[in-house]
């Protein structure tokens, strides 16, 4: 099977998410993180009323148009208990921050623009109408769209669902990856290391990928490089109803390459396998009935390259989010010259700074801050210290010409997936 791009991969990858994964209703509280199922309307006018801005008084501007003007005060207006009176002709009510707006009243003076001796208070500062008053419904009205379904929930979006009147939320259950490492020379993190062994580095960062990314994560752990691992690893996917089962390694041609052998007895539909892409080139897709296959690549760097390219895209597309397939990548400038790229598109992993540059508007001239990539020195897809040090995937296409620091490029931060 002849490589193909990383746009067709993907492409077919999110093909294969046949619909969003099912609804539940949860209280506000729990819906951080969450992906919204159905658009959220507002219940209610927000503010449901005339409300002051600041401490002071609500007058009527046509009284307070000529300074000084000494009114009555006739009661007070507090957030939670608003003065149920009307403000008559040369009359004040004492208002504080939030209250509602009493009855005749068009403005708020503002408490240091005033001296208050006994019922009576000395305006100093002309009123104006609506002066320091947020208008009924400022903020948005009763019926107003505000959230739309596959927004991934903030603090930000709890906040203004409350606001519009719910105290639970339709958002997609979490859909459920299950992530299974292979291979004979893996032992987990903490566990002895025999003399021809490593930790299996790649396993707890792709799960904790998976749960940034919004899913739950089921740790199959590790299969030995046996059918027979391989098959009660599989299973146990099954059993769980995985709705992406995640292989680490094994997916390549060696002779203890089993992975896509064992798939395939439990009847895996092949998608693709060896993408153009550097690194990674070994990831095999497919399905298995109702699961999503993705196999990644044992080395991790490579894994949590492809982990971002086509995982977190294919958990977004099971959450309903229309902007799974979306280019995740940005402008920024190369800060080393790079040699001509080959046939695969590569990632190279780099750090960033930042550098103003001149920005010529249609206002006048202005500073914006660009981030400059400059990619490490050695990209071996086994140094994960590198990784480490890494702050964005630097994209180049295949066959990119020569390029000189200084030239716009393409990167991907990995601090929004890792």
């Amino acid at each position: 099977m002849s490589l193909i791009s990383v746009e067709d991969a993907l492409s077919r990858v999110l093909a294969n998410v046949e619909q969003p994964v099912g609804i539940e209703r949860i209280p506000l509280a729990a819906c951080a993180g969450r992906t919204l199922a159905e658009d959220v309307s507002a219940l209610r006018d927000q503010p449901p009323f005339p409300a002051s801005a600041m401490d002071g008084y609500a007058v009527r501007s046509a009284d307070c148009s000529t300074i000084p003007a000494v009114l009555r005060v006739i009661g007070e207006s507090a957030a939670g208990n608003r003065f149920t009176g009307t403000v008559g002709a040369m009359e004040a009510v004492r208002i504080f921050t939030g209250a509602p707006v009493p009855d005749g009243a068009d403005a708020v003076v503002l408490q240091e623009d005033t001296e208050r001796a006994g019922d009576q208070v000395t305006v100093k500062e002309a009123a104006r109408p609506n002066r320091h008053i947020r208008a009924a419904g400022l903020d948005f009205r009763l019926g107003d769209v505000l959230l739309q379904a596959g927004l991934r929930l903030d603090s930000r979006h709890i906040a203004l669902a409350a606001a519009m009147g719910h105290g639970a939320l339709s958002v997609h259950r979490k859909p459920c990856v299950a992530v299974l490492a292979t291979g004979d020379e893996l032992v987990r993190a903490g566990e002895p290391v025999g003399p021809d062994q490593i930790t299996a580095s790649s396993l707890p960062a792709t799960i904790l990928m998976v749960e940034k990314a919004g899913a739950e994560a089921i740790d199959l752990g590790i299969a030995r490089d046996t059918l027979e691992s391989l098959d009660e690893r599989i299973r146990a996917a099954k059993d769980a109803g995985a709705d992406i089962l995640v292989t680490l390694g094994g997916a390549s041609v060696g002779e203890h390459d089993l992975v896509q052998k064992a798939l395939s007895r439990h009847g895996m539909d092949l998608g693709f396998w060896r993408v153009a892409l550097r690194p990674g080139k070994p990831l095999m897709h497919g399905r298995l009935g109702s699961t999503l296959l993705l196999g990644l690549p044992g080395n991790p760097v490579s894994s949590l390259v492809c982990a971002v390219l086509f995982l977190v895209p294919a958990i977004r597309a099971l959450l309903g989010d229309q902007k799974a397939a979306e280019d995740p990548t940005e402008d920024a400038i190369l800060g080393a010259d790079l040699p001509a790229n080959g046939d695969r598109q590569d990632y190279m992993r780099a750090a960033l700074t930042f550098q103003d540059v001149p920005l010529s508007l249609a206002h006048g001239a202005e500073r914006l801050m660009l981030p400059v990539a400059m990619p490490h020195l050695l990209q071996d897809s086994s140094m994960l210290s590198i990784l480490e040090r890494s702050d964005a995937l630097l994209v180049r296409p295949p066959h990119a010409p020569p390029a000189a620091a200084g030239e716009p490029c393409r990167i991907i931060r990995l601090g929004r997936f890792c």
